[in-house]
């Protein structure tokens, strides 16, 4: 009966405080009801209301990043330098002079400044128009379809200001990557689809989508020109003969060799009409590399998930693993950050030093038919075969450099394939640069072993802007091989 008593009284204790704390809690909260974002929202701050964590964490592009993460893609630190791919790689000024890469072609600052990039470079970097907005603006599918060659053709500013005030800088944005109605994933260029129509790539699984919304914009492409030279049409994806997983450098080259809709400009040095390629990110890093091989998405890489909270969301502030501590890599390898920065650092130093040696090498024979083709008015033979066997060899080692200068991983994303591209180049100019000197000693005419590059005027007064070498941000070889080669060191003007 005691312990009936105590049993009682200590129940009574118990609804008591449940009771007290039920009169002081607060009431019970409603259910958050998510609201329903349009298929056709284009405005972020709509979305933002809708999704207030992922949205702080895009606008966080706009932010400068800690300095010294990122040995070769320093993009925009907290230094707030804009740094120079001419100065870092100054054999790049004397291929790509004669259009507006040879001017000014600065290292990006993040998605949120794509727009706002392209009006402060040098308006030779435009001069396309519209056209050039293809994976800026967010706008561009529904401009193009609405407009049509009005709007592609248009001067670039005049196209920038058909897009709404608001949104005239905005940058890719959620419509881009994301369904309103459903939150779910997709693309939102044209050019993209036209493109996986080209690899007979149909169905898409969660997986190839998480690849896909990078590749809309991380992919190279041409656009397509008419018998003036003029803009055509919208871009286009030059992968001809290609299939998923396998877009290789040699079916790129095959395909923006094929017409002559594809040549975009004219090469200052050799007088060559040439393409061009564009950070071809997605076709280096889905060729085969490990990763690629192993399931891991883009997203995986960039876009790792974070908790805040007790909400689990994906980071949208994309950027290199290396700027974010290795956090995506972590995910997976249970090795240190530092381990793994080494490992990064390991592949991006044996890159650059091939990338180099490539780079030299072709501009060196870009040199020598420069000085191939001035005796030629001075009356000098060829022997046509030679020299139409040395000009094939030489782009087919221009455009390997462009693939791997362009791409914004420095080998990373595919280490195995960034070498053979780079190792192939070295083989291609070679061989072109002994055919020149054979052609070249026929005449008569004696060359020294190392050929003047007359970086110089390549790199100094470049613009409107005045634009000049800056020494201290040139990659050299890391492991100072190239410096057999080279002619004496550039400094500063």
């Amino acid at each position: 009966m005691i312990i009936l008593k105590k049993m009682l009284f200590v129940w009574g204790l118990f609804l008591g405080l449940v009771v007290t704390l039920q009169d002081c809690a607060p009431e019970k909260p409603d259910l958050i009801k998510v609201a329903q974002i349009s298929d056709n929202e284009y405005d972020p701050e709509v979305w933002g209301r809708v999704y207030p964590l992922n949205y702080e964490s895009w606008q966080q592009t706009k932010r400068p990043k800690p300095v010294d993460k990122s040995r070769y893609r320093r993009g925009w630190d907290e230094d707030r330098i804009v740094y120079d791919r001419l100065s870092e790689f100054p054999f790049a000024a004397l291929l790509y002079n004669g259009w507006g890469f040879g001017i000014e072609y600065n290292e990006p600052r993040g998605h949120h400044y794509a727009v706002i990039d392209q009006i402060e470079i040098d308006p030779s970097r435009t001069s396309p128009g519209g056209v050039c907005l293809a994976c800026k603006t967010p706008y561009h599918k529904e401009f193009t379809d609405k407009y049509g060659m009005d709007y592609l053709k248009a001067p670039f500013m005049e196209a920038v200001n058909m897009l709404p005030e608001k949104h005239r800088e905005l940058g890719p944005a959620c419509i881009d990557c994301h369904q309103g109605s459903t939150m779910e994933i997709r693309t939102h260029k044209d050019h993209l689809e036209r493109g996986l129509a080209l690899l007979g790539k149909t169905e898409l699984s969660h997986l190839d989508k998480r690849n896909l919304v990078c590749a809309q914009c991380h992919i190279t492409y041409y656009v397509p020109r008419d018998n003036n030279r003029k803009v055509a049409g919208d871009v286009q994806l030059p992968w001809t003969n290609s299939r998923w997983g396998s877009i290789p450098i040699e079916n790129i080259i095959e395909d923006l060799l094929s017409d002559e809709n594809r040549i975009e400009w004219v090469q200052s040095v050799t007088g060559f009409p040439l393409p061009y390629i564009r950070h071809p990110e997605f076709e280096l890093f889905s060729n085969g590399s490990v990763h690629w091989q192993a399931g891991v998405s883009c997203t995986d890489c960039h876009m790792p998930y974070y908790r805040v909270g007790a909400n689990k969301i994906s980071d949208h502030d994309v950027t290199s693993p290396l700027k974010a501590d290795m956090r995506a890599c972590r995910q997976c390898h249970t090795e240190s950050a530092n381990w793994l920065e080494k490992q990064l650092f390991h592949i991006q130093d044996r890159t650059v030093s091939a990338l180099n040696r490539a780079g030299y090498a072709t501009a060196t024979t870009a040199k020598l038919f420069e000085r191939l083709h001035m005796e030629q008015k001075n009356g000098l033979n060829l022997d046509e075969n030679l020299y139409r066997r040395a000009v094939d060899l030489y782009k087919q080692a221009f455009l390997r450099v462009v693939f791997i200068a362009a791409e914004n991983s420095s080998g990373f994303h595919n280490p195995a394939e960034a070498g053979r591209v780079l190792t192939d180049a070295v083989a291609f100019a070679g061989r072109s640069e002994a055919l020149l000197r054979q052609l070249l000693a026929s005449g008569g005419i004696h060359l020294p072993e190392k050929i003047d590059l007359e970086l110089q005027k390549y790199l100094n007064q470049r613009g409107g802007k005045g634009l000049n070498f800056k020494a201290d941000q040139q990659f050299k070889d890391p492991f100072g091989i190239q410096e057999i080669f080279s002619e004496i060191p550039l400094k500063n003007k």
